[in-house]
């Protein structure tokens, strides 16, 4: 795993340093940013292996029934990279490069203290960088069951990028407030995520011992508990969205912007955590490739046309709608399949 994770690093990184200024003209982000924005990037993509390397641990963890552990690594990395970046901005003002390398360092610090703790907790997973042998075999499994999540992946990020573009048409100001309402965005949705990670390994643990009706019961529970946890942050952010945008700016107008984007994607919090917790039944089980299309399909069929049309009839705020409504799509095709039962037939392991 960690050979095809380390060379994955480098296909990505290397071009994405060559031909960051071109990848930016590509979805028209404003000349006047430009600089800063490649710099950031070129930075963060040297320290992609270390990304890779501490996802690929934090996966172990997981397959283990262990999910607090990388959460620990995650919540210290996380305090190391605030501490880092008032360091590096407002003690050294090395600016958006003290941000980025600060966010290099924290996440190397984070893998390689996931790589310590399994040595010493773990010794029949001891991993030595200096001793890997590549597996035909785990490969070709690994891709037949990890390609289609990736491919998954890889469209969902293109279909990020061809957002930005129809964001980055609207000026600085949307752009300044798009980028800091989705950070906010991003961390609140994060419980569904982790809930959808851990019913993920409960899923598979409980297939392979053959007991479906624990899932189900898994699936049902977990649901009740992410939509109370959603319910809550949605109030939140819709009452208190503009507070948290004064984090990332002064800027009245900005704030404005950001904190109507909150509040429209924040009032379907509730549909995306049961969405995603139904997709991880399915990860859990090994069925990825249904899943891959209906995500597919609810980004690239719905999101993005929607996004297209509606911001020429309204402004961003038509974006902004688009996203809740990919979503729904997102969540009555999933239901729909859960309900066929196939995910139950697959066979990962003989």
């Amino acid at each position: 795993m960690f050979i095809i994770l380390f060379v994955a690093a480098l296909i990505i990184t290397l071009p994405g340093i060559i031909f960051a200024e071109d990848i930016f003209r590509l979805i028209d982000l404003p000349e006047d940013i430009m600089p800063q924005a490649v710099t950031y990037y070129r930075i963060n993509l040297a320290g992609l292996i270390t990304a890779f390397g501490y996802n690929g641990i934090a996966a172990i963890f997981r397959s283990l029934g262990d999910s607090k552990t990388p959460l620990y690594f995650l919540i210290l990395s996380t305090f190391i990279n605030m501490a880092l970046d008032i360091t590096f901005v407002a003690v050294f003002d090395w600016g958006i490069e003290g941000v980025a390398y600060a966010t290099v360092i924290s996440q190397t610090g984070a893998f390689l203290t996931g790589v310590v703790w399994i040595n010493r907790k773990h010794k029949f997973l001891r991993i030595n960088f200096l001793k890997l042998k590549f597996n035909t075999a785990i490969f070709k499994k690994s891709l037949k069951v990890g390609l289609p999540s990736g491919m998954q992946t890889l469209f969902v990020s293109l279909g990020m990028v061809a957002i930005f573009k129809f964001v980055n048409s609207f000026g600085t100001d949307v752009i300044a407030a798009y980028s800091a309402a989705l950070r906010i965005d991003t961390f609140a949705i994060m419980p569904a995520m982790i809930f959808s990670m851990a019913l993920a390994a409960f899923t598979g643990q409980n297939i392979g011992a053959k007991k479906i009706d624990r899932v189900k019961r898994g699936l049902r529970s977990t649901l009740l508990i992410s939509i109370g946890v959603s319910v809550f942050i949605s109030l939140i952010i819709i009452f208190f969205g503009d507070v948290f945008m004064h984090w990332f700016t002064p800027e009245e107008k900005v704030i404005e912007i950001g904190h109507t984007y909150l509040k429209v994607v924040a009032s379907c919090y509730v549909v995306f955590s049961t969405m995603f917790l139904i997709m991880g039944v399915f990860r859990g089980a090994g069925d990825t490739i249904v899943p891959m299309f209906i995500t597919l399909i609810a980004l690239w069929g719905i999101r993005i046309p929607l996004s297209w049309y509606l911001s020429r009839a309204y402004g961003e705020l038509g974006i902004w709608y688009s996203i809740p409504l990919g979503w729904v799509f997102g969540l009555f095709a999933s239901i729909i399949y859960y309900f066929t039962g196939r995910w139950k037939k697959i066979k990962l392991v003989e």
